[in-house]
């Protein structure tokens, strides 16, 4: 008995000892209550758009906390990744406004609150008050702020969020950067404490509705979309899974996405939802519907396509008045029919499905880049870092103009995803193999293809030279590591690879990389399309070789695979001749400076970048002695920054990507300064090889593009510099030195994310980009600034 007493006394002394050194929940907040009902639309959702949004808006939000909405504050966050690198069966999908429509729903799936609240008067422990109040406490940033890490803490309870900020101190929010003001913290404490109500019914019906200029475009084109014929429904489902990404503009600066409903228009939209495009609606009668995008504009996923009386026109023009290769029929949704588009839509004539992707080149292009995923750095390192795509004329197509090739080719035109998201590690090396044969027996046949048919080569005029001032026949890519943005021209120096894609690849990359490709999918699915995305961009630039001489093309894609085999890559060499005559010793330059120079339509504005492209006679210029005119100081940052020199070698971390430099040319006025772009694009000996990238970096070989404006959505850095300081600041770049403390000299022009101010230097460049930009632009993501705070 006696032992007994004593054993219950140790267990009780071992819990309460345990007890006392376990985490605590943070005491609760004051605070001073408000004076006044806070509304949520006109106060706290400005504030929460210009510190919360900017980290918390996409699949890559901390916790998958989104504050781009209220619908998304209101489901809270979740310890689940949606970026899973050992993710072996398939994850039930988070997609807000899809997946669940109700607090309820979000509970079940395993999000917690928030905002909710159970202290006393005049005092709250929310858990978004603790983490602003920690933060509020602890203003100073210090050290490494890393808020997509893979073992981020998501604190569900107030008891885990107390262990997190004795554990971290300085781990508050705003992540890494300066505490909200004084008035913006009790604005936040005040609306929480009345409930942390969201908009009135009143105002929800405003958010959702169309204006008046809208509803009347709705109207027509819901029209369009939902007519009974099977020449319309098929040309609405094409469309539809090329724009289930798109945000919708009619007229106003209102925002739409295409939907498929069970509801008819004029109803209220009854979502139909599936993780993919093509994935059966499980209903025989479904409609196709606009929906408003009433979150905030968030440029990452901001990807406009415009719809009116023009391109309505267009459409009728390219689908519906030519003939079909079949008389129109309804296609069913089975899973490997509908997973390949030449299959599905084999009846629509290819010229018609291509010259849909090609006058909307930008944009499908963009969705490869920048669509399904936030967080693409195994998605997009199967891409170098600049690039320039051009496209193959629909008169030189041999798929538009023998559509037979496509029929006996649709086995190999197949894609991984037929197999949905379930791929097992298991069968990866089996399933690689098959689909592996599959593309390289596919690309094997296009190159003899061509060869047979075009026994004399392929000339200038094989390439898409655009017919209207928006098309875009010439498209550069800028990979940002783990982002990536697009644009219209030829911007940069002179890349080192070019791709010219055609129909089937063009349809190929879309349905692979955006229309097929589930973000919570086992990491099998997501292995098998960046290796099955190796084997298109050997065609795109297997293509472009062809224009070159053919003692010359396995050279040069072996320059550009460094350090591994081609035949490891199924490099297949077309014997088909080059066309062209070219009389330089650099045909690759010589064949593009031509195609820009004479070859495309003068109205799509096309031509070479005047401060980054150098000619092969062109030398690197001098500093300028004087510095007076916006001339004068890209030419002092040409001559400082160039492949080799120190300041380019140093910019070697993953968050040395991209940056803004604001020139500050009057101190009382902001309106002639301007702003420009760095973009650092990385050598890699190749990009075929999915891991281990770094050791395929060559730094010596780096260089950097100057663009005017913004480029991407993930800035790494901002920089400051004043007119007068301009000499100064080339100066320490040109002559750039770690060991002589350049470094820390350069810290006066840059905004590091710990600076008290910084809050204001990033407004003012938010600011200028949706002044520039009012259709394209969206809000920034800091979730990539660069990482050390001091």
């Amino acid at each position: 008995m006696r032992n007994l007493l004593l054993s219950s006394i140790l267990t009780l002394l071992l819990i309460l000892i345990l007890g006392a050194c376990g985490a605590k929940a943070p005491l609760p907040v004051a605070f001073t209550p408000p004076t006044h009902r806070i509304n949520y639309l006109k106060e706290v959702k400005p504030l929460l758009d210009k510190r919360c949004v900017i980290c918390h808006s996409c699949y890559n939000s901390p916790c998958q906390l989104k504050f781009s909405s209220y619908d998304g504050l209101d489901r809270g966050a979740t310890k689940k990744k949606v970026y899973d690198a050992t993710r072996l069966t398939t994850m039930d999908p988070t997609r807000l406004f899809i997946d669940a429509q109700s607090t309820e729903e979000w509970r079940e799936k395993g999000f917690f609150s928030v905002t909710d609240n159970d202290a006393g008067p005049g005092l709250n422990n929310s858990i978004m008050l603790q983490l602003l109040s920690h933060k509020m406490e602890h203003p100073k940033s210090v050290g490494d702020y890393f808020p997509e890490a893979d073992d981020l803490t998501c604190s569900a309870t107030r008891i885990e969020l107390g262990g997190y900020l004795e554990k971290h101190p300085n781990r508050g929010m705003p992540f890494g950067f300066p505490p909200l003001t004084k008035d913006e913290f009790n604005l936040i404490a005040g609306w929480l404490s009345q409930g942390a109500k969201g908009p009135s019914l009143k105002e929800q019906a405003q958010l959702i509705s169309p204006s008046a200029t809208d509803k009347a475009e709705i109207v027509k084109w819901e029209n369009f979309f939902n007519q009974d014929d099977a020449k319309h429904a098929m040309t609405a489902r094409y469309l539809y899974e090329h724009l289930f990404l798109a945000h919708i503009r009619f007229s106003d600066n209102e925002y739409y996405e295409l939907v498929r409903s069970t509801t008819g228009p004029g109803e209220p939209v009854e979502l139909i939802n599936t993780v993919r495009p093509y994935d059966d609606p499980e209903t025989e009668h479904f409609y196709y519907r606009f929906r408003k995008i009433y979150s905030t504009i968030v440029h990452k996923t901001h990807m406009v396509f415009e719809l009116n009386d023009t391109v309505l026109k267009r459409f009728q023009e390219i689908f519906i008045q030519p003939e079909w290769l079949q008389e129109p029929h309804r296609v069913g949704y089975n899973e490997q029919l509908s997973a390949n588009p030449f299959r599905a839509f084999e009846q629509i004539p290819p010229r018609s499905r291509y010259q849909f992707l090609l006058d909307n080149s930008h944009y499908i292009i963009m969705t490869f880049i920048r669509g399904p995923v936030c967080k693409g750095q195994i998605a997009l390192n199967v891409i170098n870092d600049h690039f320039w795509v051009m496209f193959l004329d629909p008169d030189y197509d041999l798929s538009v103009k023998f559509p037979g090739f496509l029929k006996l080719q649709e086995n190999n035109l197949s894609m991984p995803i037929e197999k949905g998201s379930k791929f097992k590690l298991a069968d990866i090396i089996k399933d690689r193999n098959h689909y592996r044969k599959r593309v390289v027996d596919y690309y094997h046949a296009h190159q003899d293809f061509y060869m047979a048919n075009y026994y004399k080569g392929l000339g200038y005029d094989a390439i898409w030279r655009g017919n209207r001032a928006e098309d875009a026949p010439l498209l550069t890519v800028y990979r940002h590591f783990d982002s990536g943005s697009v644009h219209r021209g030829a911007l940069g120096n002179l890349p080192r690879t070019l791709w010219v894609i055609d129909y089937p690849l063009f349809e190929r990359i879309y349905y692979a990389l955006v229309a097929g490709f589930d973000v919570f999918g086992t990491v099998g699915h997501q292995l098998m399309i960046r290796r099955y995305m190796d084997n298109l961009r050997m065609e795109g630039e297997s293509a472009m070789l062809n224009f070159l001489p053919a003692n010359e093309r396995r050279n040069i894609m072996q320059e550009w695979n460094i350090g591994i085999k081609l035949d490891k890559l199924n490099y297949h060499d077309s014997k088909m001749p080059a066309r062209i005559k070219f009389t330089s010793a650099d045909h690759q330059r010589e064949f593009i400076e031509t195609m820009i120079r004479d070859h495309f339509n003068p109205r799509c504005g096309i031509h070479l970048d005047p401060i980054n492209y150098m000619s092969a006679d062109e030398t690197y210029p001098l500093l300028p002695q004087e510095y007076k005119t916006k001339n004068d100081f890209l030419q002092g940052l040409r001559a400082s920054v160039r492949p080799g020199t120190p300041i380019v070698k140093a910019l070697t971390d993953s968050n040395d990507n991209l940056a803004y430099l604001r020139v500050k040319v009057n101190e009382a006025d902001d309106k002639d300064d301007f702003v420009l772009s760095i973009v650092v694009n990385r050598w890699h000996d190749n990009v075929a090889e999915m891991f281990f990238e770094k050791s395929n970096l060559n730094h010596e070989l780096d260089n950097i593009d100057f663009l005017p404006g913004f480029v991407g959505s993930y800035p790494n850095y901002l920089l400051e510099v004043n007119l007068s300081d301009l000499p100064e600041f080339l100066e320490l770049i040109n002559k750039f030195d770690i060991e002589k403390g350049s470094l820390e000299k350069l810290k006066k022009f840059g905004i590091n994310r710990g600076k008290e101010d910084f809050w204001e230097h990033f407004d003012w460049f938010q600011k200028r980009y949706l002044k520039d930009e009012p259709i394209q632009g969206g809000l920034f993501d800091l979730n990539r600034y660069y990482y050390h705070a001091d």
